[in-house]
Formats: C-alpha cells, sequence, structure tokens
C-alpha cells in the first residue's frame, strides 16, 4: 500500500495533466455545441490505459523494492541486482553505488592491512620482551632478599602485563591455537595456584582450596589464563584474610576474597572492555581489560563466568563449566 501511494504522489503531474487535456477538450466542446457525451468514451479509453501503466509501474516498483531490500544482505552484488534497470537514474545510482562500494573496499584493505602490521609488531615485541625478562628471572633466582623478593613480585605482574598483551592480541585472531581436551580441574589449579604461591606469603593471605574432581574440555592455556586473572585480583584487592576456591554444584568453580568488594553500581559493569570502577580508580594500575579478557576467553571456551560481591566483604567470581549446549568432537 505504502509503494503503491508513494507511486501516485510520484505520477500526480501525470495525471494532474490528463485532467487538464479532459476540462480543455471538454470546454472546447461546450463552446462549439459539440455534445459532452462525445468526450466520455475517450476519457474512459484513457483512465483505462493510465491504470494499465500504473499497474504495470506499481510492479516493477515492487520488483525493484525487493531487490533493492536484497542488497542489504549482498553488499557484494551492489549493482548487479540493478542491471535490469535502464533509467538514466538507475545508471547514475549504479555508477554512484560502485564508486562508494570501491572506496569501500579500498579503505577496509588498508585498514586490514595497517591493523595486521600492527598486531605483528606487537606480537613480535612480546616475543622479545620476554627474553630479558626470563634472563632477570633466572638471576633472581640466586638472590634471597627482601629486596630480590620485591623485585620479583614486580617481575612477576611485569610478566602478567605481557601475556595479557599477548592473549588480548590473539583473541579475534584467526590463527588462535585453541586446543580442547578433556582436562582435571585440579591440575590447572595447582599450577595456577604455584605461581602465585610468593604473594599469598607475602601478604599472608590463607588460600582454602578444597580439591574439585572434575573435569572439564577446554583449552589449557587459554583456562589458566582465566584462573591467573582472577587470582591476581583477588590478591590484589585483599588485604587481609583468605582466598577461598571450590566447586558448587553441579559444576561452578568459584574463587572467592575477603577483599574490598565491588560497588553495587560497579558490579553490572566489570566486565566491560576498560572499565575500570571505583576500585580501579583508586588502584591507579587497573587496566580495565583483565575480567573483559575473561569473558571473552570464557564464551570462546563454552563456559560462563559471573560475578557476586558485596562492598567491604569480598567477591566470589564464578565459572560455569557445566557445558549444556556444548557439542565436543
Amino acid at each position: 500500500m505504502q509503494l503503491f501511494v508513494s507511486l501516485l504522489r510520484e505520477k500526480r503531474g501525470v495525471f494532474l495533466y490528463l485532467f487538464l487535456w479532459v476540462l480543455i477538450f471538454g470546454a472546447a466542446f461546450a463552446l462549439y455545441g459539440v455534445p459532452l457525451g462525445a468526450i466520455y468514451y475517450p476519457a474512459a479509453l484513457c483512465a483505462i490505459l493510465a491504470a494499465a501503466f500504473l499497474g504495470a509501474g506499481l510492479y516493477q516498483r515492487v520488483k525493484k523494492h525487493q531487490d533493492l531490500e536484497a542488497l542489504q544482505a549482498l553488499p557484494d552484488n551492489l549493482c548487479q541486482l540493478l542491471q535490469r534497470y535502464q533509467t538514466q537514474d538507475d545508471l547514475d545510482y549504479q555508477a554512484i553505488l560502485a564508486l562508494l562500494s570501491g572506496r569501500e573496499s579500498t579503505a577496509a584493505e588498508i585498514t586490514q592491512r595497517k591493523m595486521s602490521d600492527m598486531i605483528d609488531y606487537y606480537t613480535t615485541w612480546v616475543h622479545q620482551i620476554k627474553t630479558p625478562i626470563a634472563s632477570m628471572r633466572l638471576n633472581l633466582q640466586n638472590e634471597d632478599s627482601p629486596l630480590s623478593r620485591k623485585v620479583g613480585e614486580d617481575l612477576f605482574r611485569i610478566e602478567q602485563y605481557v601475556q595479557m598483551v599477548l592473549t588480548y592480541l590473539r583473541l579475534d585472531s584467526e590463527s588462535t591455537d585453541y586446543l580442547f581436551k578433556e582436562y582435571a580441574i585440579d591440575s590447572i589449579l595447582k599450577n595456577s595456584l604455584r605461581k602465585f604461591a610468593r604473594q599469598f606469603i607475602g601478604k599472608g593471605i590463607r588460600l582454602e582450596y578444597t580439591e574439585t574432581g572434575k573435569t572439564v574440555v577446554t583449552d589449557e592455556k587459554w583456562f589458566s589464563f582465566v584462573l591467573e586473572q582472577v587470582l591476581s585480583n583477588a590478591l590484589k584487592y585483599t588485604a587481609a584474610g583468605s582466598i577461598s576456591i571450590y566447586m558448587e554444584p553441579p559444576a561452578t568453580l568459584c574463587i572467592e576474597d575477603t577483599g574490598v568488594g565491588i560497588a553495587p553500581e560497579d558490579l553490572p559493569r566489570i566486565f566491560e572492555k576498560g572499565y575500570t570502577g571505583y576500585n580501579g580508580r583508586i588502584n591507579r594500575r587497573a587496566s580495565g581489560l583483565g575480567l573483559y579478557l575473561c569473558q571473552r576467553i570464557c564464551r570462546n571456551l563454552e563456559h560462563g563466568i559471573t560475578a557476586q560481591s558485596t562492598l567491604g566483604k569480598g567477591t566470589v567470581i564464578k565459572i560455569d563449566l557445566s557445558q549444556e549446549n556444548y557439542q565436543y568432537e
């Protein structure tokens, strides 16, 4: 109906001319004493022809509208579906669309090339920076002093930040090396906890770990990154007390701390990219990327991740490992 109304509006000039011609002929016949009945037959014939042309125009308009709607889903065929229409306006629009499409493709190629170069550069940089980090850690192995322990903790944080950069770069890469297998959760947890042993001891934080006895289909490297980010946050924002790790039935891994907690207004947004919240504004080192990356990785691993927190009492991060809809081959 809308197309029919728009067609009538577009052709209103033609109908106005036809009506004026009928009036002119009617006036002329009246002046010369010709019976007005003589104009009824040709006027009716013209009306029938006009209705036929209007119907044909409406049919063409509907087909063209359908093709234009199809273009929204087929950007690569911008001009192909318009080839059946050969009015000058259509040809001009086709030329404009072809020009815009070419410019867009060129701009996309340039952007993709720059992005690829940037990813290659930072990936190379990450791998290069790992060499001096490993050398520094090797030199610290023979030292046992308050200074060496402090430097070791700072070096560990640097390693985490470097790993976060590499993870961020690889997250959307086509060459992301996911290797899905069945793993024992306790084995992955223990490997991750060993890395934080010094921080637990240094801050006097008590670890309450209940073995889960569970297995899960996941990628060990990426799942370990999630666990280490959650443990790092728990240690960062817990000055005293404990960090508890346990399994909540049926298959939800919980990492709970007794830290500062998360403000209620911040809790719904902690998984947003770059969002640091009140705690992050106090702790200037927060990047707002850790939990964002955890959520993205968990989504790729078919794990769910949520947070519950009470300000001033602590936070619990829950990782759902049930994988009810996961299809493992």
